[in-house]
């Protein structure tokens, strides 16, 4: 009975390292709120791709340290919710809509919604979806394009509310392009641990030095470029575009004329729920 209790005991622990990790990367979520109620939106802004490093390292350790568990996917699925569904839109709301009235904070919600369903679809699909690619932009590469604008916009000293109406635009796009059917590469099916030619090495030298000239800018387009990466990619495979392809449910996005689309190659396992959603 003694024994019993103390296995029943181990099985309701939490991990430490892992959720420690995430637990990081909610921190940096809320302070950027913290920061742009403050009017610090370049803090704000870093704050954002503070969190990206940690959501990209909790699941790696997870799975290094074999500590794996259904808490820390759902922990992990709500941090990446205030860090990049609230915390990028009250950001840009701050920043640049909220003069705009209605239509500023009607942007807000449609991308702070907009992460939400992508959060919830992404756990629905675990075992289900193809591993190489993500339905959707992921919502870590959203919230970038949002704080990579601002970070920009503060370093360059353009005040928000002139360009509002851009923002507005982008804040909206970004959202819709989260619960779009849109295909994204995930780079989850390549071998990180293959050996890669000297250059390789150079040119990774190069872009690290590229990004420390103007991260800000460097930053904002490289992943404005990858979320134009998706519709061109899904327009190019196939033959007649149709709304499914675009939008809906994932019964009803066939993708009959490009099964690349829909190839039953690796699939996303549980584990891999920590992964950029």
């Amino acid at each position: 009975m003694q024994n019993l209790n103390k296995e029943t005991v181990k099985n309701r622990g939490i991990y430490l390292l892992p959720n420690l990790f995430t637990t990081a990367g909610l921190f940096s979520g809320f302070y950027a709120v913290i920061a742009s109620m403050n009017g610090q939106f370049e803090s704000a802004a870093i704050a954002i791709f503070v969190a990206m490093l940690f959501d990209g390292i909790d699941g790696r350790v997870a799975r290094m340290t074999n500590t794996q568990s259904a808490f820390g996917a759902e922990y992990d699925s709500m941090a990446d919710m205030v860090s990049f569904g609230v915390a990028p839109a009250l950001i840009a709301y701050n920043w640049a809509l909220a003069d705009l009235g209605k239509i500023g904070w009607l942007a807000a919600f449609i991308y702070c919604a907009g992460a939400a369903l992508r959060l919830a679809r992404f756990n629905t699909q675990v075992g289900v979806a193809d591993k190489r690619y993500f339905q959707g932009l992921a919502s870590p590469a959203a919230a970038a394009i949002i704080a990579g604008a601002i970070w920009t916009g503060t370093y360059y000293e353009i005040s928000g509310d002139k360009v509002s109406f851009l923002v507005v635009v982008m804040t909206m796009c970004a959202g819709l392009l989260m619960v779009s059917n849109f295909r994204y590469y995930s780079f989850k099916d390549y071998d990180w641990r293959s050996r890669v030619n000297f250059v390789v090495i150079l040119a990774l030298v190069g872009l690290f030095v590229l990004v420390s000239v103007q991260p800000a800018t460097i930053l904002f387009i490289a992943f404005s470029l990858y979320a134009l990466s998706g519709p061109v990619y899904t327009i190019r495979k196939v033959k007649k575009l149709k709304v499914s392809h675009v939008v809906g449910d994932e019964n009803d996005s066939e993708f009959e004329n490009a099964p690349e689309l829909v190839s039953k190659e690796p699939q996303v396992k549980a584990s891999d729920k920590t992964e950029p959603q």
